[in-house]
């Protein structure tokens, strides 16, 4: 079983933020080839980020959730998400609405682009 593993530094955030973007209405998902440690490769080291400005906690927390549920179960296809890359997945406020089978496909094209 694959784990996610989020990043921790500051320097980290902003090396991957300045690489590729895919970017729509629900979510922006940065990436970058991976510069951490990989030596066990059941590791995704993958943060999903929500600004305050989006509404309460519970809400945030939901988007989160939602997004990470549908990640982990990208990560059962073999080959949907790259394991060799740096993720950071910024929620919006539309993907609190929007329904979890329609989120799921448009992350899943997300990351096919990437």
């Amino acid at each position: 079983m694959i784990k996610l593993e989020s990043l921790k530094k500051k320097e980290h955030f902003l090396l991957v933020l300045k690489k590729r973007i895919i970017n729509n209405d629900f979510f922006s998902i940065y990436c970058k080839k991976n510069f951490l440690d990989n030596s066990k490769k059941n590791k995704l080291y993958i943060s999903f980020v929500i600004k305050k400005k989006i509404g309460n906690a519970v809400k945030r927390n939901r988007i989160k959730r939602k997004l990470r549920a549908i990640v982990i179960k990208l990560l059962k296809i073999n080959g949907a998400i790259n394991l060799n890359y740096t993720y950071i997945v910024f929620g919006k406020t539309k993907s609190y609405k929007e329904k979890y089978e329609s989120l799921y496909e448009k992350v899943k094209v997300g990351f096919e682009k990437r």
